[in-house]
């Protein structure tokens, strides 16, 4: 076996191990999901909770996330190895610093709620008659916008921790937010119960509003906690410190700008698209409800499983690698290692795309198709079904990117991010507007995977150009013996789920059919894709069913 080879499988199996903690932290978030549909339906009802308690996540991001995770980081670690007080006195005056631009931001976001989200609400939101509607998403926005303080104060003493290579708290403490966030559901149901009927198009009363408002902000309060004794184990003592002038916060601020600027533009996209979600549920009154944010949301949320538990894991353990050789100026090893990973993640990225795919509506109706969402978990089928494609695109995307994070590259990845998100604006706008409502979420998944396919065509002939070798031909063969195997299981996937719903007891629409179905639909395509796999020598899904059963036997 090469150098590459050990280093490879040593990749995939550093990945494997990142994936497991992804997996339980994604199924919690995953519950919360299908509790939130239950309580609260799909609709306009669920969209009113549901962008006011986005909104200071996306705020977040845009104003300290991108400084915290891409410079910060660098900078603590310079702190901790180079000062003499092992970068105790930097520390104290990044926190500080945060606390009081955090705290001073929040005050006024919480004051400006009614402006503010303007930004983020169609036209039909400020329409007579939706009064009550209005009240709520103010309402919720005031009881969820101090999230901002508590989500970059988990941030920044998370990558505290990671300075100090304690990884795993900060990637556990979100389940811990998750599980307060299905608590507060669960008190939701059991005191309220499921909107139905009217309630569907309505606002919240008070008490709702402050349950589910305070709880979700409660969550994050706790997920910060939870990192605060680890803080004290790992040496860290917080004392207060105002002195800033003259110790290098301004060098530190500016070397983010390229990546600051990266994270705007893409919220600058996503505001366009929460504001055209919101138009597919904010209808005048008596006309049908469309599809909204809570649709494209949890869609997407059930699409990046695959994302996060695979590709993330994979690029993640493939950086220090692909940072080693940008070091040593290796450009041809650097191109054909993001090939390599790129191989690896479309192995099983694509064909989990197109089982999702065939089995949309099965996994809509298990995942969404209770309480609230009895009626209408059908709309949120051909949403997924599309993220698909999406998904596809993106992770090549993605991989490509960390080659150029890797040579430190960051102004060209802004650039070529702007590309991205013009596309999505573009096309996201031309195919929204006086489109059915019922349409809006699907529409927007289609402006999504335009734009990342732009990104992913856009990125792979500039890094190609950059370094040289992508190791095209490979990446050429992989990907038609690759559509050859993913077009062969979705034959036998698509032959089984016509077969069973030739069944009566299939066609009845039962949770048992969707289960039956999703069962044996599944374990078709997966056999006949790894069959497939084998018989065209994709290699590299024999990799990683070899360290599947490797892990699995040294368990026993």
């Amino acid at each position: 076996m090469s150098g590459d080879d050990e280093q490879h499988r040593s990749l995939l199996g550093s990945s494997a191990v990142m994936a497991a903690g992804t997996v339980v932290s994604r199924l919690s978030g995953f519950v919360r999901g299908l509790m939130l549909v239950a309580a609260l339906g799909a609709g306009l009802h669920a969209d009113i909770f549901t962008i006011a308690n986005t909104v200071p996540n996306m705020l977040y991001i845009l104003m300290v996330g991108g400084v915290v995770n891409a410079v910060l980081v660098p900078q603590l670690v310079r702190g901790i190895k180079h000062h003499p007080d092992g970068g105790e006195a930097y520390t104290n005056r990044i926190v500080t610093l945060a606390a009081l631009f955090l705290g001073g931001v929040t005050v006024l976001l919480v004051v400006g709620a009614p402006w503010l989200m303007r930004l983020f609400l169609a036209d039909g939101f400020f329409d007579p008659g939706r009064e009550e509607q209005l009240d709520s998403v103010i309402a919720f926005a005031r009881y969820c916008l101090p999230q901002v303080f508590f989500y970059g104060m988990f941030v920044l003493v998370g990558q505290i921790l990671n300075a100090h290579r304690r990884f795993g708290p900060m990637m556990w403490a979100p389940i811990a937010n998750n599980v307060i966030s299905v608590a507060v559901l669960a008190a939701y149901l059991l005191v309220h119960g499921p909107a139905l009927g009217p309630e569907l198009e309505g606002g919240f009363t008070p008490g709702q509003e402050a349950l589910l408002g305070l709880g979700s902000t409660f969550g994050i309060v706790v997920q910060l906690l939870v990192l605060l004794p680890y803080l004290r184990a790992a040496g860290v003592r917080y004392r207060p410190r105002f002195d800033f002038r003259g110790t290098g916060l301004g060098h530190t601020l500016r070397l983010g700008v390229w990546t600051v600027l990266f994270v705007v533009v893409n919220q600058v996209a996503y505001t366009v698209v929460v504001r055209l979600a919101s138009s597919g549920t904010a209808v005048p009154p008596g006309q049908a409800e469309g599809t909204g944010y809570t649709v494209y949301s949890n869609a997407f949320l059930i699409t990046m499983v695959p994302h996060s538990v695979v590709t993330v894991s994979l690029a993640t353990a493939a950086l220090p690698l692909l940072s080693s050789y940008a070091a040593d100026g290796d450009l041809g090893s650097l191109g054909r290692q993001v090939s390599r990973t790129l191989r690896s993640a479309l192995a099983l990225i694509a064909p989990a795309a197109t089982l999702l795919a065939l089995t949309s509506l099965a996994v809509a109706q298990l995942a969404f198709g209770w309480g609230s969402g009895a009626d209408s978990y059908a709309s949120f089928a051909p949403s997924m079904a599309l993220f698909g494609l999406g998904l596809v695109l993106f992770t090549t995307h993605y991989v490509a990117l960390r080659g150029f994070y890797a040579l430190e590259r960051t102004r060209l990845v802004f650039w070529v991010q702007c590309v991205v998100a013009a596309t999505n604006i573009a096309v996201a706008l031309l195919l929204v507007l006086g489109a059915p409502p019922v349409e809006t979420a699907p529409r927007l998944v289609l402006a999504y995977a335009s734009a990342y396919g732009v990104g992913a065509v856009l990125s792979l002939l500039v890094l190609r150009r950059t370094v040289g070798d992508l190791a095209g031909r490979t990446l050429l063969r992989f990907g038609v013996r690759l559509v050859l195997a993913v077009a062969v299981a979705g034959a036998v996937g698509l032959g089984l789920r016509t077969g069973l719903h030739a069944l009566p007891w299939v066609a009845d629409a039962s949770k048992a059919a969707a289960l039956a179905e999703l069962l044996v639909v599944g374990a078709g395509f997966a056999a006949a894709y790894l069959l497939a796999a084998r018989l065209l020598r994709l290699s590299e899904v024999q990799e990683v069913v070899a360290l599947v059963g490797g892990r699995l036997r040294r368990g026993r």
